[in-house]
């Protein structure tokens, strides 16, 4: 490659670009790139923090951040989602929008202090009480942040999104690891995390001319509500779905098991979180702007899809044979309580990643009532279930009572995606089929030595991981699914005008 490939190659990763197609790619770069560096400080963070703090210390900020999580979903606006899916010009509705988010996060910050020791009551953890309390200044922090940086999403610039939240990341991995070696108790991660929220604050307004005040515009308000109230029930229903479980373990089970529980969550469901969050943060702007174009929406849905389902289906399966000795090697013999719950979990993480990718195809053409309603369903069914799956097996019930509605809802999910993008059923199938097979025929030898190895060490874990990367990608190769290479060919080929 020369110096003037070279260097074209650098200025089309830095800038946007004219064409929906390019700045698609280039975003998923930043994003990509982001995420990343993101889960590699994030990894190294919990293997120091496993091995220093307790489960009990990840189970009172569990708690703390299931309180603060609660109020700031059940007080969600979903403005933030409609001015990104807004065609026309949104200057006009970003300061009543940002107003009406110091006001929400004054309100959330004032119940957080007040109704800290019922909470700790509840859960019988007297400590929670103050982690609550301070806990409750992040809220505020992010209250006042400049709303401007939502251009960063809705006009693919990416790039300053990778500098944003790269900061808040490396801000809260670098307090948050130093409080634990000299603290060595939960303060860390409460430290760590104000942090994290402090440094984009600061940073919203140096990336963004911006300059955000106090206005209320009812009928701006009013308009940017029309598609929120959507976002705002189903952010409540996917709030209980994803961390009614935890409320429930917490309660019925005790602090130390709810740290147990949600790092099983944390590291299982690593195809959810990682995958479809890189993916999804590009692609609801830009199926914002195909909506009314089926053709080139669908191709590019599939596209998504295919790329999601061919990451997600190894990534689960590796972590599903590798739990134990994951486990063991990086986070200590006291965290191997959660592996039977981590590898149900890690299932459960693809049925998120693909509902995840449907997500955002219904917020982007317009429909995100979809998603209440299937969230309806999912709580539903696992309210009827979770209380004697987790009398019986502890969160290993819970697990399963969490996976199961999921299984159920995401054919629903699939059949609504059929019908906004007038796909076949049986191509739609090989999706997620194709990948499923080429992952066992990798998998299996893995299992098979594994089940005959009497002790593996670090090494031999890394050799592992190798050998799986090395066989799946053989495996492609062998059956001539390049899916990676090909979904790029095929952006690159199109020259997609906004």
């Amino acid at each position: 490659m020369d110096k003037l490939s070279f260097r074209k190659i650098i200025n089309n990763v830095r800038k946007p670009g004219a064409s929906l197609t390019h700045r698609v790619v280039v975003s998923g770069f930043w994003v990509f790139a982001l995420r990343i560096l993101q889960k590699a400080f994030g990894f190294i963070r919990l293997i120091v923090l496993a091995r220093v703090l307790a489960p009990d210390d990840f189970g009172l900020m569990g708690i703390a951040l299931l309180t603060m999580s609660t109020l700031e979903t059940f007080s969600q606006s979903g403005f933030q989602h409609a001015l990104i899916q807004k065609k026309e010009n949104i200057d006009s509705y970003l300061n009543s929008a940002w107003t009406v988010s110091v006001l929400r996060g004054i309100i959330i910050f004032v119940i957080l202090y007040l109704i800290a020791p019922y909470v700790a009551t509840f859960f019988n953890a007297t400590e929670a009480k103050s982690i609550i309390r301070i806990i409750g200044l992040s809220v505020l922090i992010k209250a006042f942040t400049n709303i401007g940086v939502i251009y960063f999403k809705k006009d693919f610039e990416f790039n300053k999104q990778f500098i944003y939240e790269l900061a808040g990341a490396l801000a809260d991995f670098i307090v948050s690891v130093s409080a634990a070696l000299i603290l060595r108790n939960v303060w860390a991660l409460v430290f760590g995390l104000l942090a994290g929220d402090l440094a984009m604050c600061c940073l919203s307004y140096f990336l963004h001319p911006h300059r955000p005040r106090l206005n209320f515009d009812l009928g701006k308000l009013k308009e940017l509500w029309g598609f929120g109230r959507w976002i705002f029930s189903s952010s409540i229903l996917i709030f209980l779905v994803t961390q009614g479980d935890d409320i429930f373990v917490g309660k019925f089970l005790g602090v130390t098991m709810l740290g147990f529980y949600q790092i099983a969550y944390r590291v299982s469901n690593t195809p959810a979180t990682e995958i479809s969050h890189i993916i999804s943060r590009v692609t609801f702007p830009a199926y914002s702007k195909l909506q009314e174009d089926l053709s080139r929406l669908k191709e590019a849905y599939i596209k998504v899809l295919q790329v999601t389902m061919y990451l997600s289906f190894p990534i689960a399966g590796l972590i599903f044979v590798l739990a134990p000795d994951f486990t063991k090697i990086f986070l200590g013999e006291k965290w191997m309580p959660m592996v039977p719950a981590l590898r149900i979990l890690c299932i459960y993480g693809v049925a998120r990643a693909f509902g995840a990718t449907a997500g955002t195809l219904f917020q982007g053409v317009g429909k995100p009532s979809i998603l209440t309603y299937l969230a309806i369903i999912d709580l539903t069914l696992m309210i009827l279930i979770i209380y004697p799956l987790t009398s019986k097996y502890g969160i290993l019930g819970t697990s399963i009572a969490v996976l199961t509605p999921s299984l159920i809802t995401q054919f629903i999910v699939g059949v609504n995606v059929l019908n906004i993008i007038k796909y076949s059923s049986f191509k739609f199938v090989k999706v997620f089929l194709l990948p499923l097979i080429y992952t066992i025929i990798v998998i299996l030898p893995l299992y098979v030595f594994i089940s005959f190895c009497q002790y593996v060490n670090f090494f031999v874990f890394i050799f592992l991981i190798f050998y799986f990367v090395a066989g799946y990608l053989w495996v492609l190769y062998l059956f001539k699914k390049n899916v990676f290479f090909n979904a790029y060919k095929n952006i690159e080929n199109k020259d997609f005008k906004i």
